[in-house]
C-alpha cells in the first residue's frame, strides 16, 4: 500500500490507547531507525512546519475604523460635524481629536490581545534530537513531521505531541498544560481510550518540560494538530466579550441618541407650526443638539479608566485593556486555577513521620526558611529522623540553588522538597553528596514504583530507597526508632498515618534503607534481604499566606471564588479547606463527572460547586460560559496554556506575571506582577472605585446637558429669544467637562467600599434614584439660568449680558454641585473636604475662566457675552449655594432613593 493511500492516522486524543508497536505501523515509522530524509520532505510537504497556524485577522485600517463605530464616538463625532457647520473650527478640532484619542487606545489595545496567537507559536521547542535513517540528528523543531523518532532528556522542552516508546524514569512538568503541579512520571504502556489528558503517562505533549530521565517517542501530531494547537483554536474562537461598562454605555449611548434626535426633530416641528423661520429653528435644533450631546463623556471615560490603570499599577495590577478596570468591580464570580495562583506552585514538605514520632514542617516553598517540629518541643536532628534526611538527599537527582535572590530547583519539584526538608534540619546537600558519593543508582521505574541509589557509610555499603509505601512497606522487615535503633515493624501505625497524610491531601512518600553488596545495584539485589524503614514525608504545594486573607476579602465582598484545577481531587480539596473555600455539599466534582453533563446541568453544577478537580482546558471554558449564561460576571485566574481560552472568554482574565507563561499573559485582560491572588482583591476594590467615579461624572455632566436642553426648548415653546448660543453651549460643555467633571476621576476609593454585595449585572448605569436627582438639578438650572435671563431683560440689560449672567448660572450651579457629587449618597463634608484636591485646583481654574469669558473683550466678542455687575454675580452665587442645599436635602433625607439602596458612594 502506498502512503498516499495509507489510512489516516487515528486522532491525537486516541494515541494513548494504541501500543508503541501499533502506534509506529499507524505512523508508517519505524520506531528505532526512523524515518529517512525523503519520507520526511515528503511528509514535511503535507503536513506542513510544525508550527502553530495563525488565522488571517483583520487589516489595521478596518480595526481602526471599527473604533469609530462605537456609540458613544458617534456621539462625538456628530457634536464635531455640528461645531463645523457652525464654522466653529477650534472646537470641533477638539471633539474630533478626542475622538482620534479614543480610536488610537482601542486600536492598540486590539492589536496586543491577537499577540496571544503568537505566544503559543513561542511556547514550541527550538530544537530537537531526532534518529532519521538510523542516525542521531539535531533539527529544529519547525522540521518535525509525524512519524519521526525523538529522543528526550532532562532539560528538554518536548518540541512535539509524543507517544512513548522508550521512558527510563522519565518525568515531566505538566503544570502549564493540564494544571498537575507534580512532574508526572512516563511509561510506555497503552492506556484505556477515555483516559484523561493529565493521566496520559504514555504520552508527551508540545510545550511541557522534561524534568529527569530519558525517553523516546514518535511523532503524533505537529503543529496545529497538537494539544497546545488545539488550545490555539480555543483562543482563536472564544470572543472578545463586552465588559459591563461597555455594555452599559453602548446602551446609554444608543438611547441618548435617540432622545436627542427626537427633541431636537419636535423642537423644530413646533417652532415651525408656531410659524417661526425655518432657518431659525434649525439653528435652534442645532443648539438644542450641541447642549443636550455630553461632549466630554467618551473623554472622561478613557480618562477614569487611565487614572485607575495607575493605580492599579501601583497595586500590582498591570492593566492591558482599559475596560477592564470597570469590569473588575462588577466581578461576582472568581474561578481561580490553583497551582501558582492560589499556590506556591513550589511543593513543599509538610509532615514527617520517623522512629514512630510526627513532626510538623514549617516554611513554604523552596526557601529553606522553617523548621522540623515547633518552637516547644524541637525534635534532636538524629536518629530514625536524621537518616530519614539523609535517605531524602542521597537519593535524589534535583539540585537547589539560589538564583537572582530566589531559591529555584533543577529537576523534579518532589525531589527538590526533600532537599529544602533537609536545610530545614541543617543538612546540607552538598556536603553529604561528597562525604558519601553515589557509588550506584537504580532509576525510578513506574512498574516498581521506586528509586534506589548506592553508598558508602562508614565503611557499610547502603542503599537508599525512595518510593511508594505500597510497594516499599510490604518488603520492609524493621524500622528505626527514635533513637536511630532497630525495633519491630510497626506496620498498623505506618499505614494509619500515611492514610492520614493522604486524607489532608499531601503526596506521601516512604523512605528505607537496606545494606548492599557489591555487585551492580537491581530489583534482585535488593530483594534479597529485607528493607529498613526510615519514615514517611507528606508534601504538598501549598497555599500562598496571603491569598487565605484574599479570599476571605473576596467572600466578604460578595464574591464567590471558585477552585478550577487540574490536579487530583484530593489535593484540591485540601488546597480548598486552608483557603477557606468551600467546596459545597457534593465536594469536588472531576473533569469526569463534568464531562456527562448537559448544558442546563452544568450551569447548575457551576453555581452550586466550588472546587473543580482533574479539569480539561475545554471544560474550563464551558465552566467560565456557563457562570456567564446564569449572568454572573467572571473573572478567570491562570498562569497555564490550560487556562488561555478561558482568560480570554472570562469578563476579566488575570494572568500570572512571574510563573505565568507567554500565551496565559496575552490572553488576559489583567497582569498581576507580584503572582498573588490578593492582589485581585486590591485591584477589584480599584475597580469598583473607576465605577462609581463615573457613575458620579455622569450624574454630574448630564443635569448640564439636560437644563441647556430644557431651556433651549422652554424659549421656543414660550416664542422668545434663545438664552444661550450653540457657541457658549459648547463653551460651558468642553470647559466643564475637562475642568470640574475630570476632577472626580481622582477621587479616592470611599469607606466601605470592599463591604457592599457586587453590583447586578444587569442594573444599569443610573438608577431611579440617581435619574430623579439629575432631573431634579436639571430643572433648577432651567429655572435658574432662564429665571435670571428673564429678569435681566425685565430690568433693561442688554441681551449680551442677560445671555452671560445665564452661562455663568450654569457654570456656578455646576461648581457647587460638583461637590455634591463627590459622594452620591453623603455629603461632601462627610468624604473629606481636602481628600481630593483637584476639585479645587478645577474650580479655582473654572472660575478664572468665566471671568475671562465675562470681562475680557476679545471673549467678549467671540462669544457674544459682556460684563455684568457684582449684584448679579451675587444672585448667580445664591442660585448655585441654594441648588447644592437642596441636593444636600435630597441626599440626607433620601426623598427620592428607595430604602436599601447600597451605601457607600
Amino acid at each position: 500500500m502506498s502512503r498516499d493511500d495509507a489510512p489516516l492516522p487515528p486522532p491525537a486524543r486516541d494515541w494513548h490507547a494504541l501500543s508503541a508497536d501499533e502506534a509506529a505501523a499507524h505512523l508508517d515509522t519505524h520506531p528505532v531507525r526512523g524515518l529517512d530524509e525523503a519520507d520526511a520532505a515528503e511528509r514535511l510537504a503535507r503536513h506542513g512546519e510544525n508550527r502553530l497556524p495563525l488565522p488571517p485577522g483583520k487589516s489595521a485600517l478596518l480595526r481602526f475604523v471599527a473604533q469609530l463605530t462605537q456609540p458613544l464616538v458617534l456621539v462625538l463625532i456628530v457634536a464635531g460635524a455640528v461645531t463645523t457647520a457652525l464654522g466653529e473650527y477650534v472646537d470641533a478640532g477638539v471633539i474630533l481629536g478626542v475622538v482620534l484619542v479614543n480610536a488610537v487606545i482601542g486600536f492598540v489595545q486590539e492589536g496586543k490581545a491577537e499577540a496571544a496567537l503568537a505566544a503559543l507559536a513561542r511556547a514550541m521547542a527550538a530544537e530537537a534530537v531526532v534518529v532519521r535513517g538510523g542516525r542521531k540528528q539535531r533539527l529544529g523543531a519547525h522540521a518535525l513531521v509525524p512519524g519521526d523518532v525523538v529522543l528526550l532528556a532532562a532539560g528538554d522542552r518536548v518540541p512535539a505531541d509524543l507517544r512513548l516508546v522508550e521512558a527510563r524514569g522519565l518525568q515531566a512538568m505538566e503544570a502549564s498544560l493540564t494544571g498537575e503541579s507534580a512532574a508526572v512520571r512516563k511509561l510506555p504502556e497503552p492506556l484505556p481510550a477515555d483516559t484523561l489528558l493529565a493521566d496520559r503517562t504514555n504520552m508527551a505533549y508540545a510545550g511541557t518540560m522534561v524534568v529527569s530521565g530519558q525517553g523516546v517517542g514518535l511523532v503524533a501530531a505537529t503543529g496545529g494538530a497538537t494539544e497546545t494547537g488545539r488550545i490555539s483554536r480555543l483562543i482563536a474562537e472564544a470572543p472578545d466579550l463586552q465588559t459591563p461598562l461597555t455594555k452599559k454605555m453602548a446602551a446609554f449611548s444608543n438611547w441618548l441618541l435617540l432622545a436627542i434626535g427626537g427633541l431636537a426633530l419636535l423642537t423644530f416641528g413646533v417652532g415651525l407650526l408656531r410659524g417661526e423661520r425655518a432657518f431659525d429653528m434649525f439653528m435652534a435644533a442645532v443648539a438644542l443638539s450641541v447642549g443636550a450631546i455630553p461632549e466630554g463623556l467618551p473623554a472622561a471615560v478613557t480618562i477614569t479608566l487611565a487614572i485607575g490603570v495607575s493605580r492599579m499599577a501601583r497595586r500590582r495590577a498591570i492593566i492591558r485593556k482599559l475596560p477592564a478596570v470597570e469590569a473588575l468591580g462588577s466581578t461576582t464570580v472568581i474561578c481561580s486555577d490553583k497551582t501558582g495562583t492560589l499556590t506556591e506552585n513550589q511543593m513543599t514538605v509538610r509532615e514527617v513521620w520517623a522512629g514512630g514520632d510526627r513532626h510538623e514542617v514549617s516554611g513554604s516553598g523552596y526557601a529553606p526558611e522553617g523548621k522540623i517540629g515547633d518552637d516547644d518541643y524541637p525534635p534532636a536532628i538524629d536518629g530514625a529522623l536524621r537518616e530519614l534526611l539523609v535517605a531524602g538527599v542521597l537519593c535524589n537527582d534535583a539540585g537547589l540553588f539560589r538564583k537572582d535572590g530566589r531559591w529555584e530547583i533543577a529537576g523534579d519539584p518532589t525531589e527538590g522538597a526533600l532537599l529544602v526538608l533537609a536545610k530545614k534540619g541543617g543538612l546540607d546537600e552538598a556536603t553529604l553528596q561528597a562525604v558519601f558519593p553515589r557509588l550506584d543508582v537504580l532509576p525510578f521505574d513506574s512498574v516498581l514504583q521506586y528509586m534506589a541509589t548506592a553508598h558508602e557509610v562508614e565503611g557499610v555499603r547502603l542503599a537508599y530507597v525512595k518510593g511508594a509505601i505500597e510497594r516499599l512497606l510490604p518488603r520492609c522487615g524493621d524500622m528505626l526508632d527514635a533513637a536511630g535503633d532497630p525495633a519491630l515493624l510497626d506496620v498498623a501505625a505506618i499505614e494509619r498515618h500515611a492514610q492520614a497524610m493522604a486524607g489532608r491531601g499531601y503526596r506521601v512518600l516512604a523512605l528505607a534503607r537496606a545494606a548492599c553488596g557489591d555487585g551492580a545495584l537491581c530489583e534482585d539485589a535488593l530483594a534479597a534481604q529485607p528493607l529498613t524503614f526510615l519514615g514517611l514525608v507528606g508534601m504538598i504545594d501549598p497555599p500562598r499566606p496571603r491569598a487565605i486573607g484574599a479570599v476571605k476579602a473576596c467572600h466578604g465582598a460578595g464574591i464567590a471564588v471558585k477552585m478550577i484545577t487540574g490536579d487530583h481531587a484530593l489535593t484540591a480539596l485540601a488546597i480548598a479547606r486552608q483557603l477557606g473555600i468551600d467546596p459545597g455539599a457534593g465536594g469536588a466534582l472531576t473533569g469526569r463527572e463534568l464531562a456527562v453533563l448537559d448544558d442546563a446541568a452544568l450551569a447548575r453544577a457551576a453555581v452550586a460547586c466550588n472546587v473543580f478537580a482533574r479539569v480539561e482546558p475545554e471544560q474550563k471554558l464551558r465552566l467560565v460560559r456557563a457562570l456567564q449564561q446564569r449572568g454572573e460576571v467572571v473573572a478567570m485566574t491562570g498562569d497555564g496554556v490550560n487556562d488561555a481560552p478561558a482568560l480570554k472568554s472570562a469578563d476579566i482574565g488575570v494572568a500570572m506575571g512571574l510563573s505565568g507563561t507567554d500565551v496565559a499573559r496575552e490572553a488576559a485582560a489583567m497582569v498581576l506582577t507580584d503572582d498573588n491572588f490578593a492582589s485581585i482583591e486590591a485591584a477589584v476594590e480599584e475597580g469598583r472605585g473607576v465605577y462609581d467615579n463615573l457613575v458620579k461624572f455622569i450624574t454630574w455632566t448630564l443635569p448640564t446637558n439636560f437644563g441647556e436642553g430644557l431651556v433651549i426648548v422652554a424659549a421656543i415653546l414660550a416664542g422668545a429669544t434663545l438664552p444661550i448660543t450653540p457657541l457658549q453651549i459648547l463653551w460651558i460643555n468642553m470647559t466643564t467637562a475637562v475642568l470640574l467633571g475630570l476632577m472626580l476621576a481622582f477621587e479616592p476609593v470611599e469607606r466601605g467600599l470592599m463591604q457592599r454585595p457586587p453590583r447586578p449585572p444587569q442594573a444599569p448605569v443610573l438608577d431611579r434614584a440617581l435619574i430623579a436627582r439629575i432631573v431634579l438639578v436639571s430643572v433648577l438650572m432651567l429655572a435658574g439660568a432662564y429665571g435670571l435671563f428673564l429678569v435681566e431683560l425685565a430690568q433693561g440689560a442688554t441681551l449680551a449680558e442677560a445671555r452671560t449672567v445665564a452661562v455663568n448660572v450654569f457654570v456656578v450651579v455646576e461648581t457647587f454641585y460638583l461637590f455634591n457629587c463627590r459622594s452620591l449618597t453623603r455629603s461632601f463634608v462627610a468624604v473629606g473636604l481636602f481628600s481630593n484636591p483637584w476639585v479645587w485646583v478645577g474650580a479655582g481654574i473654572m472660575i478664572g475662566l468665566q471671568l475671562l469669558l465675562t470681562y475680557l473683550p476679545l471673549m467678549n466678542r467671540l462669544f457674544g457675552t459682556a460684563p455684568i455687575g457684582l449684584a448679579e454675580w451675587a444672585v448667580i452665587a445664591a442660585v448655585g449655594w441654594l441648588a447644592s442645599l437642596v441636593v444636600g436635602a435630597e441626599k440626607r433625607f433620601r426623598l427620592f432613593a428607595p430604602a436599601g439602596r447600597a451605601g457607600g458612594r
